[in-house]
């Protein structure tokens, strides 16, 4: 919706592919200005050459705490103030408890969970020392609201993103910051697509397979698009969400309808 955050600056962490890179359109789209915070630098300029003078690309590991407040400095610096918090960088492992290595095991809580907590809390200060209100919105999954086979490390992780965003809306609330959890079903990006691959070459089925597979666990009955994630994120960070904080939201097209 043009206009809706006309003024508003936002950060999106993992924002030059997939959810991120639609989320990251979204707001431009919407008005925002908008700071693309990632470890791939190549492909975030690309965004923001697309996006245009609205858009800042800014190096960002989500698990180094000084990178995190260095790119929300960034977003006040280059924009004049802060708004929204998008932590969307994630990482996934398709392997069951008895293959997944603790090498494995602690990178996928180093960027799923560290990687949310540090930037959550440089966004939430950032707003905090504004003094106008914001909104954090933290990237859960289906995976975390229910176990899957063979995805127990993904799993406990989006759980704790379900636990840590629900603590600190409450925590937050006193400054009008809202957080609240989005958990996307099967979404065509770079990452699925990926997973898609490994799915095929453990189960011994093509990679098309593989997708048929999910596409049918789907009762709206297709993928769902960043975009399709994007514009429910916009909404919950517009003032027609005032009132909404603490929540997870599916976009799933009913995939787990709760």
């Amino acid at each position: 919706m043009a206009g809706r955050h006309d003024g508003k600056v936002a950060l999106v962490t993992g924002g030059a592919n997939g959810i991120g890179r639609g989320c990251v359109e979204r707001f431009v789209a919407d008005g925002a200005s908008v700071i693309i915070a990632d470890i791939d630098m190549d492909e975030a300029r690309a965004v923001e050459v697309r996006c245009g003078a609205k858009a800042a690309a800014v190096e960002c590991d989500v698990r180094d705490e000084a990178q995190c407040e260095a790119a929300t400095a960034e977003a006040v610096r280059r924009f004049g103030r802060f708004d929204f918090m998008v932590n969307n960088a994630g990482y996934i492992i398709y392997s069951s408890v008895v293959e997944t290595d603790a090498d494995d095991w602690r990178r996928i809580l180093d960027v799923n969970v560290t990687g949310v907590f540090l930037s959550m809390k440089a966004g939430a200060k950032r707003i905090t020392e504004q003094g106008e209100g914001g909104v954090i919105i933290n990237a859960s999954s289906g995976g975390g609201r229910h176990g899957v086979p063979n995805f127990s490390a993904y799993c406990a992780t989006k759980a704790a993103i379900i636990m840590m965003s629900q603590a600190a809306s409450g925590e937050l609330a006193e400054h009008r910051i809202r957080v609240n959890c989005y958990t996307p079903g099967h979404v065509e990006t770079p990452m699925m697509f990926g997973l898609l691959d490994t799915i095929a070459e453990k189960q011994g089925i093509t990679r098309d397979e593989a997708y048929d597979m999910l596409e049918n666990t789907v009762p709206w009955g297709r993928w769902g698009q960043p975009s399709d994630v994007a514009s429910a994120v916009s909404w919950l960070c517009s003032d027609d969400a005032e009132y909404i904080t603490g929540q997870c939201i599916g976009m799933n097209g009913g995939e787990l309808p709760w």
